[in-house]
This record gives C-alpha cells, sequence and structure tokens, in this order.
C-alpha cells in the first residue's frame, strides 16, 4: 500500500508518497480499499503545524469512500464488498486502510462515491453547526465564512434547508456566484475583518443570530460585533488561530462556542443518524457538493497547495 507520510511539519513539500506493508484488520476492523478521499484544511494545518494526534511522522487525512476487502475478528453488520464512507480517521490519505468498523458506515446505493466523500466531514461538520451549535429555525439570519468554500457551500444550503437566511462572506469578487448559486441571499466580500456594519445593515440593524467563523484571528472580533444580543459566535478556525480574549470583551451579551470536531459524533448511534440525514438532504437535492477539484491522490501536495492560495472554490477530492 501506499500513504501520503510527513516526517516533519511544514509546506506541501513534506508530503511523500511512501510505501508501507499491507495493513491486516485487528478485532472490529475492516480492510477498505480507498475510492475518494476528501481534501480539508484541517489537513493542511495537521501538514503545517501538527497538534494532538498529528506529530510528525505520521500520514494526513481524515475521510474517505471506498469498499470493503476483508473483515476482521468480531465485525458485525458489515460485508465484503459494501460500499462505505468513514468520518476522521487520520491517515486516509491511502490507498488501502484498516478501519474500525465503528466508524464506517454504508453508502446509499444512489450516493456516488465522489459524493459520499465531499459530505463526511463537512456535511456531518455542517449537520452540527446547525442543529445543536446553533439550532437554524426559519426566519434567522446566519453569517457563513468562507462561503464559496466546502464548509462555507455546505453550511450555506443546510441554514436554507432550515429556513434561514445566509450572508455569505468570500475573498474574492469572483467567488461571489459560487456562494449564490449555493443559496446564499447577500455575499460580501472580505478577506478579513470590517464587515460587521454591513451585517448590520443587511439585518435592519439587529446583527446575525449566528455567525459561522472559520476566518482565524484576523475576522474573530469582527463576527462578534455583526451578532445580535444573544447571538452565538460559532468559531471553528483552531488551525487560522485561536485569539486571547478577556471575558469582558464580549460584546452584546453574545454567546461563545468552540465547537470540535470529536462533538460532531461522538456516538456510533450518532455517527449512523447524523450521516444518514446527510445522505437524504443529498438524495433530496437540497444538499449538492460542489466538486471544486480532482487530483491523483500521489499528488495530494499540489491539492494542498491550490486550497491554501484561496483560489479554489468547493470539495477538493484526490483519487487513487
Amino acid at each position: 500500500m501506499h500513504a501520503i507520510h510527513i516526517t516533519r511539519h511544514g509546506g506541501p513539500e513534506v508530503m511523500t508518497w511512501t510505501e508501507f506493508p499491507d495493513p491486516t484488520p485487528g478485532p472490529g476492523e475492516v480492510l477498505v480499499r480507498l475510492a475518494v478521499a476528501g481534501v480539508n484544511y484541517m489537513d493542511v494545518g495537521a501538514r503545517k503545524v501538527g497538534g494532538p494526534g498529528w506529530a510528525a511522522p505520521t500520514a494526513l487525512g481524515v475521510e474517505g469512500t471506498g469498499r470493503v476487502t476483508a473483515l476482521g475478528p468480531d465485525v458485525d453488520g458489515l460485508d465484503v464488498g459494501d460500499r462505505v464512507a468513514w468520518f476522521y480517521h487520520p491517515g486516509s490519505y491511502a490507498d488501502l486502510l484498516a478501519l474500525p468498523a465503528r466508524s464506517v458506515v454504508r453508502v446509499p446505493d444512489d450516493v456516488p462515491d465522489e459524493t459520499a466523500a465531499a459530505v463526511m466531514m463537512q456535511g456531518l461538520t455542517a449537520h452540527h453547526f446547525t442543529t445543536e451549535t446553533y439550532a437554524v429555525r426559519p426566519g434567522d439570519t446566519a453569517v457563513v465564512h468562507a462561503a464559496a468554500g466546502g464548509v462555507g457551500l455546505t453550511l450555506t444550503q443546510m441554514i436554507k434547508a432550515r429556513g434561514g437566511h445566509v450572508i455569505g462572506l468570500v475573498s474574492r469578487e469572483e467567488k461571489v456566484a459560487v456562494a449564490e448559486e449555493a443559496g446564499a441571499d447577500h455575499v460580501l466580500v472580505s478577506s478579513g475583518g470590517g464587515f460587521e456594519d454591513r451585517v448590520r445593515e443587511l439585518t435592519g440593524g439587529e446583527g446575525a443570530h449566528v455567525v459561522y467563523d472559520g476566518g482565524g484571528s484576523a475576522t474573530f472580533r469582527s463576527s462578534q460585533l455583526a451578532l445580535r444580543p444573544h447571538g452565538v459566535h460559532a468559531y471553528y478556525g483552531p488551525f487560522m488561530g485561536v485569539p486571547s480574549f478577556a471575558v469582558t470583551d464580549l460584546p452584546n451579551s453574545i454567546l461563545l462556542s468552540y465547537p470540535v470536531v470529536q462533538h460532531h459524533v461522538p456516538t456510533r448511534e450518532a455517527l449512523v443518524a447524523r450521516t444518514g440525514e446527510v445522505f437524504d438532504l443529498v438524495r433530496e437535492g437540497r444538499l449538492v457538493p460542489r466538486v471544486g477539484g480532482r487530483y491523483p491522490l500521489a499528488d495530494a501536495a499540489r491539492a494542498h497547495a491550490d486550497i491554501e492560495s484561496r483560489a479554489t472554490t468547493g470539495k477538493l477530492l484526490l483519487v487513487p
């Protein structure tokens, strides 16, 4: 087998296509031949700076789809030949993986591999954000950072499916149409802070109910100032920097949430239920992932360079 591996943290040049012995599934594991792996900005952070669970040397990637080729002992409910998808398994940039059976779900026959790979991490992230971090209700206004990116496009569609209004933020003028196509009601071009006055103008001076902010330290303060009293600032950009602040710096009695990936699907039951809801949105046509680029798995470094350039839109995929 081969995997994208790093021995030190740094730029895309540290990523190597490395051969390893084929894995053998242990108790409770399945062996899966990769069909498609998804690229996430989390992967870029893991490669650049590491963090808990990402000390070098390590293989990169966290999600994908594939076909079960072997079962380890004590695996129930799955069979050789099943198409499966998984959420947050470090080392997913690999053409062959031994995965915990509890971490995979069957992919419905009418959901293609690329679609499933495109909605696992970002779909379950957006589902958590819009149902638990802040349960979007009809008529609510949400600000979505990086609205033309993978998470942003998914968030926008899920907010609209729940009856909310979306003010999208994009870094470049050419991304406006992409965010609008996903359903954003208004799209502002902003690569940092300073958007709060425009958000307040668009909300009749009241501010947004929720801001989904993956923009890092540069957007942190403006996101809070764009909220109405008791609005929710959902900050999910740890690899973009985590600001330090005093509690008294929080304006307007706002609520600050720091949703983390481990809480998106904390149990097997949650994984199955929430993935089922995401797949249902796909099958109903209310969630249509936009694939912004396909790359050979061995050329994952180019995908990382492209996503860091901020020139991409939608979801980037890696194919063996």
